[in-house]
């Protein structure tokens, strides 16, 4: 898709040359930066990984990639390539409703969030996607509630949202930068807005508003298992970056690890 490309000096080499290269012992630093590996290892899949994981990653990322956008490709060629040969029909969640009003694109953005072990990263849904699901919520469409042009706003918010949380938990990871040098990755989520944190509770009964929302993020830190809680709050009007949502970004009171993390930012914060 245009998102590597060969080394021109690497191709140029002889046999000689990559003969003396696959002789000479590798750094003993980080093996994320030997030259024949693509990523961290920590995050490679494996047979075990693979057996372990296979039902926390959606189904629908597993081709995900089939409808991310590439820009060297016409609009005909998209349509057609997202036909599957077997039924001629695009994938189920892909399908246009009963008596849905207007089309919606079926493109996926990819996020900048790796996936666990896997050398991949997270798609986000497409707008057809994102309404077949609203639609499995209970969610029904009446003429003057939604446009096309609403979905495609909606879309981008929801992905602006997913891309702020994780930048939010990457600078709690920075604290783990040491044990954990080739960084986290995602394993899993999931959305209980109606399942209230305890912090989101003390808030609202101090004045303050409910989150309208909240996700668990499962993150892995180079093999351990580590939950995010992240509660989304009304931050008023939309920007030009499709940015309205205050999120409340941290690792959840599981772990001696985690209370003592929240423990010194909380001591960062109130001397700085």
């Amino acid at each position: 898709m245009g998102l590597s490309a060969s080394s021109p000096a690497a191709a140029a080499q002889s046999p000689n040359a990559s003969q003396q290269h696959q002789t000479v012992s590798p750094p003993s630093e980080c093996p994320m930066h030997q030259e024949k590996m693509s990523g961290c290892p920590m995050h490679m899949k494996t047979p075990d990984h693979r057996t372990e994981n296979i039902d926390d990653v959606p189904a629908h990322q597993e081709r995900a990639y089939e409808f991310v956008a590439c820009p060297v490709k016409s609009g005909a060629s998209q349509v057609k390539d997202d036909i599957d040969p077997s039924n001629m029909m695009p994938p189920p969640n892909q399908q246009p409703s009963p008596d849905q009003p207007f089309p919606l694109s079926t493109v996926r953005e990819e996020s900048s969030i790796p996936r666990a072990h896997s050398d991949k990263k997270w798609v986000y849904p497409s707008e057809q996607m994102f309404w077949n699901a609203m639609l499995r919520k209970g969610w029904r469409w009446k003429d003057d509630d939604i446009t096309g042009e609403d979905m495609t706003n909606i879309i981008k918010i929801h992905n602006q949202n997913n891309e702020q949380a994780w930048k939010e938990i990457l600078k709690w990871e920075a604290l783990h930068a040491v044990e954990c040098p080739c960084g986290p990755s995602l394993m899993r989520f999931g959305g209980k807005a109606k399942e209230y944190s305890p912090r989101a509770r003390i808030r609202s009964w101090m004045g303050y508003e409910l989150p309208f929302d909240r996700h668990d993020w499962i993150v892995d830190r180079c093999g351990k298992e580590v939950r995010y809680v992240i509660d989304y709050y009304d931050g008023g009007a939309v920007d030009k970056n499709y940015q309205f949502t205050i999120l409340d970004v941290r690792p959840a009171f599981d772990s001696l690890s985690a209370v003592w993390d929240r423990m010194k930012v909380a001591w960062w914060r109130w001397t700085s």
